[in-house]
């Protein structure tokens, strides 16, 4: 069930082609991309913010169950209550705006559904394997059980399986779970931060804050959502990078095997 739509090309009589290539650009957009530690006082346009939300969404993700929530915060009393939550950063005191990413471990649940509703809708026959994925192995997959004991059932079984062939084997616990949110979610804020460069803005990503103080500032529900990072955003002033990008020897960190 799960292997065919894993590993079989169903055949959907659909095709997207694409020659598109530009790797001068988007090397450009990435070398100036820069963590910014001071703004200047211009305003962002409503319609590049929602721009480049609409780009962080096109993020790739797990299952397509897109585990993210994005909060603008747009309120002067929580942006005031920010900047000490963020440790009274420039970054923050400064930033035209404010994005709080949040990672949601339970939302599967309702964004299987809604993959099955867009399954249906789609212009050609769906294979039944794709159906099951979302009907069965998503459940599988994900659901923990209270208290994480559907996960301890789980490792048992997955790693007697795996004992006579290869077998994924996570996210078998709550940690799992969390894990596999925020990876997705960081690939959105990937997209999010290039996106506003490439409209003219800066950014930085912030996790030194204080997760569970802005977690009750957003009114999230504990145990459900885990704040990934928050990005400032903002028009980068004169002395808002403090100094040249500094990277590490390539062989430290890219590996031939």
């Amino acid at each position: 069930m799960a292997k065919s739509i894993l590993s079989e090309s169903p055949d959907l009589k659909y095709t997207e082609d694409s020659d598109y290539h530009n790797p001068e650009a988007f090397t450009e957009l990435v070398e100036n991309r820069r963590s910014c530690r001071v703004y200047t006082d211009e305003k962002i346009p409503e319609e590049v913010m929602q721009a480049c939300f609409d780009l962080a969404l096109k993020a790739p993700n797990s299952s397509n169950l897109q585990p993210w929530e994005f909060y603008w915060v747009r309120s002067a009393e929580k942006r005031a209550k920010l900047i000490p939550y963020c440790m009274d950063q420039n970054s923050v005191k400064t930033a035209a705006e404010m994005i709080i990413v949040v990672a949601r471990t339970d939302t599967w649940k309702r964004n299987s559904k809604l993959m099955l509703e867009e399954l249906k809708k789609q212009p050609f026959k769906t294979p039944k394997s794709a159906f099951d994925y979302y009907t069965k192995i998503t459940r599988l997959a994900y659901y923990q059980g209270f208290l994480g004991w559907f996960g301890m059932l789980k490792r048992i079984i997955f790693n007697v399986v795996a004992l006579f062939k290869p077998m994924p084997r996570q996210p078998k616990s709550i940690a799992d779970q969390r894990v596999w949110a925020h990876k997705s979610t960081a690939l959105a804020c990937e997209n999010l931060m290039l996106a506003f460069r490439a409209y003219g803005y800066d950014t930085c990503p912030i996790e030194g804050l204080d997760h569970r103080r802005v977690r009750k500032l957003l009114d999230l529900p504990y145990g459900k959502a885990e704040v990934c990072m928050a990005i400032s955003v903002g028009k980068r002033a004169k002395n808002g990078i403090y100094g040249p990008r500094i990277r590490f020897d390539k062989e430290l960190f890219v590996k031939e095997v």
